[in-house]
């Protein structure tokens, strides 16, 4: 109570005789029959300056007033008090926090989980070879396969690449954790599983048919494959990396989850290894980073200096992988990649209606006519240069250069057939209008006074090319 008025002045008190200063209360004196002679108080403060205290000495043992060496003692004593209610209170916080944050956690990883009946309903399936899923070739298409094929024939890869056995993943939690992935994945026309299953699929036949296997180790292959089925494919196109890193969190969330984790059973080294090139492998489908980095991996390739002992080159040949696996779509035999690219009017239509949102134009049903051309300008600014810098790396990765080049060419004329039409269409207004100016004249028994050429008429159609860049 004596102390009260630090709380006003807020610096170190020091009182020789209390009762010659009219702040002291002498009751607390009377009260507990206590003879109050001198008083010296401090100020508790946070590192920050915030105060959170005070404290106080009363009557030094030896009778005198308190000097300046006590004071310095006190002050020291006062600041480590600070120190140590200021880190308790924080802890305090971050105990709330976790537990808040736990809490949180563990009702997201319910509903993200996938139930554990059907974990082992997959268990219990028979998994087919990868001749009959088709999985070793570029041209794969997902058509005949039902949401369960799609399942096993994800078993099937991480199979075929040893993951199970190299790095201890119980077969059971792999089944449950693809089934959570597949879970999370939103209902809707094109960013979905199926993609993402698809992207995966290409990443695997470019180890195995296009022999990438021999450059990279275990732990990339299944840092990639993973990140290839917990990527939502050409999202870049809307954002930045934000999306991507919500993509990673929402991986590392599923891969932590009980009956999910799939890394359990890795080495402390060896999980924090997959964890970063995960990481990276995510993030380097963000098209703002696949422009930033590919430039630097053209020439290393175009210059014969790739060196795969190099973790630098290996992680930009891991990055250049990730996209031409993630806009893979395009190098698809041409009923795919047309059949896709209508889906895209489906989306766009979607994120109209429910979202309320603008679409890009790729997916934007209202400048269909605009589609060829901005297909064969997205081929020629991301597809092909990543398909002819990695057919450098591989001569068997050719086939995902070669069905990009037949669907350019389809794209293109399609592009050149829609073009025409415009031409004829304007060739066609500006007749009718001619005919019509004739008729007019003739009716006023008006000639006129001169020829005019067909692009100085007024109101002509005038045309534009649409030819693409």
């Amino acid at each position: 109570m004596n102390c009260i008025v630090l709380v006003i002045d807020v610096f170190p008190m020091n009182i020789p005789d209390v009762y010659k200063d009219k702040r002291f209360d002498p009751l607390v004196d009377e009260e507990t029959n206590f003879k109050t002679k001198s008083i010296l108080c401090m100020p508790i403060k946070t590192p920050t300056g915030r105060l959170i205290g005070v404290t106080q000495l009363v009557n030094k043992l030896d009778g005198t007033p308190f000097n300046k060496n006590d004071e310095h003692l006190f002050e020291a004593f006062a600041i480590f008090c600070g120190m140590g209610i200021n880190n308790t209170q924080m802890y305090e916080t971050a105990v709330r926090a976790m537990a808040k944050q736990r809490i949180a956690f563990e009702c997201l990883s319910y509903h993200a989980t996938a139930p554990a009946d059907e974990a082992m309903r997959l268990k219990n399936m028979p998994i087919p070879t990868t001749q009959d899923y088709r999985l070793l070739e570029f041209g794969f298409s997902d058509f005949t396969l039902d949401d369960d094929d799609t399942l096993k024939a994800s078993v099937r890869m991480f199979l075929d690449l040893n993951l199970l056995e190299n790095f201890r993943i119980d077969y059971e939690v792999l089944c449950r954790w693809l089934l959570s992935v597949k879970k999370n994945y939103r209902n809707v026309t094109y960013h979905n599983w199926r993609h993402a299953f698809n992207v995966a699929q290409t990443m695997f036949c470019m180890f195995k048919t296009g022999q990438m296997d021999n450059v990279l180790n275990d732990m990339e292959r299944l840092a990639l494959i993973v990140g290839c089925l917990n990527k939502s494919p050409l999202a870049d196109l809307y954002s930045t990396s934000t999306l991507e890193h919500h993509h990673f969190d929402q991986c590392i969330m599923i891969l932590s989850t009980k009956g999910n984790d799939i890394l359990s059973n890795l080495k402390p080294d060896e999980y924090e290894t997959v964890i970063q090139l995960l990481e990276s492998a995510i993030l380097a489908t963000d098209l703002a980073l696949y422009f930033k980095s590919r430039g630097e991996f053209f020439n290393v390739v175009q210059e014969q200096k790739a060196d795969w002992d190099s973790e630098h080159h290996r992680h930009l040949l891991r990055s250049m992988m990730m996209t031409a696996a993630d806009v893979s779509a395009i190098t698809k035999p041409w009923e795919v990649a047309d059949l896709i690219a209508s889906e895209f009017f489906e989306q766009g239509d979607m994120e109209k209606s429910q979202l309320k949102i603008k679409p890009i134009e790729m997916m934007d049903r209202d400048k269909k006519d605009k589609l060829p051309v901005m297909q064969v300008g997205f081929i020629d600014s991301i597809c092909l240069p990543v398909y002819q810098a990695i057919a450098q790396v591989s001569t068997r990765l050719d086939p995902l250069l070669e069905g990009c080049k037949k669907n350019r060419q389809n794209w293109l004329y399609l592009a050149e057939q829609k073009n025409k039409q415009l031409v004829d269409e304007c060739d066609k207004e500006n007749e009718s209008k001619d005919d019509n100016e004739i008729n007019l004249k003739t009716k006023d028994n008006e000639s006129p006074s001169k020829e005019t050429t067909h692009s100085e008429k007024p109101g002509n159609c005038l045309t534009r090319e649409l030819t693409p860049t």
